[in-house]
């Protein structure tokens, strides 16, 4: 698996930089007249490699921590506690959320309640999340300077 992993790696970069010769020597306003012309095919090499890279590191991320998850049991539960209080401060936040009485609009249209609601909600769980997270740093650095 390893070496098929290295074979790929350098495949991948042989094509980058192929792909990256390629632009350079045609150079900067050739292929900015290009673009403007509807002809992107200088450039779209380089952007299915970056996207071909992209979903080889995603699904190994993936794959990896899923293969962790199951191996151990620990793992496993700390994982589904912190989705499920991630979940718990979502819901929490939907809940509490009122709908405005004011009237947005965006491309035109209005904004119903529930997607007033929605918005609220966001907004909700996400000043919840942060104060998580700043108290959770200040709680780590006490708890750093106390030692």
């Amino acid at each position: 698996m390893h070496k098929i992993l290295k074979i790929v790696a350098l495949v991948l970069s042989l094509a980058g930089i192929g792909a990256l010769i390629n632009i350079i020597i045609k150079g900067d306003e050739t292929i900015k007249g290009l673009a403007l012309d509807g002809d992107t095919s200088t450039v779209e090499p380089m952007a299915w490699i970056a996207y071909i890279i992209l979903g080889l590191v995603l699904l190994f991320v993936v794959i990896f921590v899923f293969k962790n998850l199951f191996t151990s049991g620990k793992s496993l539960k700390n994982t589904l506690i912190g989705v499920g209080a991630f979940l718990a401060i979502l819901l929490i936040a939907y809940l509490v959320s009122g709908g405005d009485t004011n009237q947005y609009k965006y491309n035109g249209l209005v904004a119903s309640d529930g997607e007033s609601k929605m918005v609220g909600a966001g907004l909700v769980a996400f000043y919840v999340l942060g104060a998580v997270a700043v108290a959770t740093m200040l709680f780590s650095g006490i708890k750093k300077l106390i030692k």
